[in-house]
């Protein structure tokens, strides 16, 4: 029978060494890496026949909807739901995100973002519009532009490929939802809110345009176009911040 081998690197505790154990599974017919790891746990036995702790991972939806199973798969950042075995060169190296804290293993603590989220406030208010009547018709144009940003499922991916995250980069996924924002008319209200902290010393400017962001986003949102905005955007807010002008 058809056999897949995998390496694994794991870590016990946020606070302990890593490690590699490597581990070999029957192929299934469609098999993605999420059935991959399932199969160990079920049989949690390394390539030396040694029983080992169970792997610990995430996953919610295993639908590439929630990013919860992101993680590095033979060196690019994506979802293990998606990720197809016979997609994959072998043995298949599996890490977990080395931009976020290890919990245990192929979890990791991604609190950062949406905290990251909080500071570009990346909601609409609702209170006090409720009963203001219906509210402004968007154009098909924005309409198109506003879904293709709003699929960001804060998965991870955008900021693993990112050279610059984790220097002082709120990094792209926080700059296309700010831009998001900024395109409703509810939400325009704090443009300049969020335009005053991308201009800041954790925004745009930190961007190197590498453009590894786009590449392996899994939604295909277009993340250098929305830095391209946001960044013309902050130009102008502060060219009127200089100026004195409205």
């Amino acid at each position: 029978m058809r056999k897949v081998r995998c390496r694994i690197k794991r870590q016990d505790s946020p606070t302990s060494r890593p490690y590699w154990q490597e581990f070999e599974v029957d192929y299934e017919e469609n098999m993605n890496v999420i059935i991959l790891l399932m199969r160990i746990r079920e049989r949690p036995v390394d390539i030396n026949g040694k029983v080992v702790k169970p792997i610990m991972w995430e996953a919610s939806c295993l639908e590439q909807v929630c990013g919860s199973c992101t993680m590095v798969i033979n060196g690019v950042p994506q979802q293990a739901c998606s990720a197809l075995v016979d997609k994959l060169a072998q043995p298949i190296i599996i890490e977990p995100l080395s931009k976020f804290p290890v919990v245990r293993d192929l979890v990791v603590n991604r609190k950062k973002m949406f905290e990251t989220l909080k500071k570009i406030r990346a909601w609409i208010d609702i209170e006090g519009t409720h009963d203001l009547g219906p509210g402004p018709k968007y154009s098909p144009q924005l309409q198109q532009v506003r879904y293709l940003l709003s699929r960001c499922m804060t998965c991870g991916a955008c900021l693993e490929a990112c050279p610059q995250y984790g220097d002082g980069f709120i990094g792209p996924f926080a700059i296309a939802q700010a831009h998001l924002f900024n395109l409703h008319p509810t939400g325009a209200f704090y443009k300049d809110e969020r335009l005053k902290y991308m201009a800041g010393r954790e925004g745009i400017s930190n961007c190197s345009n590498a453009q590894l962001c786009v590449q392996v986003c899994p939604k295909e949102i277009p993340l250098t176009e929305a830095i391209a905005e946001v960044n013309a955007e902050v130009t102008r807010y502060l060219i009127k911040l200089i100026t004195g002008s409205k």
